[in-house]
């Protein structure tokens, strides 16, 4: 999968590559939010985003539900889940572990399914449509239509919860590898990734993804018919020193304070963009 400054793949194409990539990647995504203290604070600030909008008995439509972490978290909370993936390996071991766990009565059923096409299901369907992971990102040049269809199997008085990669996130945590892009690939691909998101660009990249700013995010919400409740980074604090971070995990109530304090930073309309993923809620913007 390569590009240039000027051309990327076909969307189809890149969906096809990233359908392989998590096929192949398989057991390899478990514990993605638990590996490091970085990654356990980001499925906090995950669980901290969605708890908000979780009541007892919701119909919920997980979209990109890999191998269950978060499948568990909405079990948890009594909902009646229709699971996802663009996968058919991760909805595989889904499965496995969400039996394991014994929340497998709270699937109604599970579904391989593109974030692109949501044709399958009725309109104001859902109380809740969750899509952690980053799947809006993978949907390339048809983002607007993605998120549409989740606007659109939403109840009037329901919410989606997302998540996206993050541009300026993203550059931020893997600064050293961003550095070498200009170095490996020249200016033009760097230029072009900064401009467009769209990793696509850089020639040989495995894991491609369109990434986001939280101001296009914004334009892309209310294009679609949206309105934003509430958004966050996924880590702020919590992409610095691991060591600093070991020694705080190790003493509860300084933990517990800690993650606190780091949820507050990451929703602060400045620290947005400041994470590896921007977290966003909406819902149906009302007709004037």
């Amino acid at each position: 999968m390569t590009g240039t400054p000027d051309e990327t793949p076909d969307s189809d194409q890149s969906v096809d590559a990233i359908r392989r990539y998590y096929d192949a990647f398989g057991e390899e995504e478990h514990g993605r939010l638990a590996k490091g203290v970085a990654g356990r604070v980001s499925f906090e600030i995950h669980r901290r985003f969605l708890e908000p909008y979780l009541t007892v008995d919701q119909h919920i439509l997980e979209i990109g539900a890999g191998l269950g972490r978060f499948t568990t978290v909405l079990a948890e909370h009594g909902a009646r889940i229709v699971v996802t993936d663009i996968s058919p390996v991760q909805l595989h071991l889904n499965e496995a572990n969400v039996t394991a766990a014994g929340h497998e009565r709270a699937v109604e059923a599970r579904h391989a399914l593109d974030i692109r096409d949501t044709s399958r299901f009725p309109d104001a369907s859902f109380d809740l449509v969750l899509a952690y992971g980053g799947p809006l990102s993978y949907a390339f040049d048809q983002e607007r239509q993605a998120l549409a269809g989740l606007l659109r199997v939403v109840k009037p008085d329901g919410v989606v919860v997302a998540s996206v990669m993050s541009l300026w996130g993203s550059w931020r945590a893997r600064l050293p590898g961003s550095a070498q892009l200009a170095v490996r690939h020249g200016t033009d691909i760097t230029d072009a990734v900064v401009r467009t998101g769209d990793l696509r660009h850089v020639p040989g990249m495995a894991h491609v993804c369109r990434m986001f700013t939280w101001e296009q995010l914004t334009a892309l919400v209310t294009e679609c018919g949206g309105e934003i409740l509430a958004g966050s980074a996924s880590n702020w604090a919590s992409l610095e020193d691991p060591t600093v971070l070991a020694s705080i995990e190790g003493r509860p109530r300084l933990w517990e304070r800690f993650l606190a304090y780091e949820a507050e930073a990451c929703a602060s309309l400045g620290a947005r963009d400041g994470g590896t993923h921007i977290l966003l809620a909406l819902h149906r913007r009302s007709p004037s």
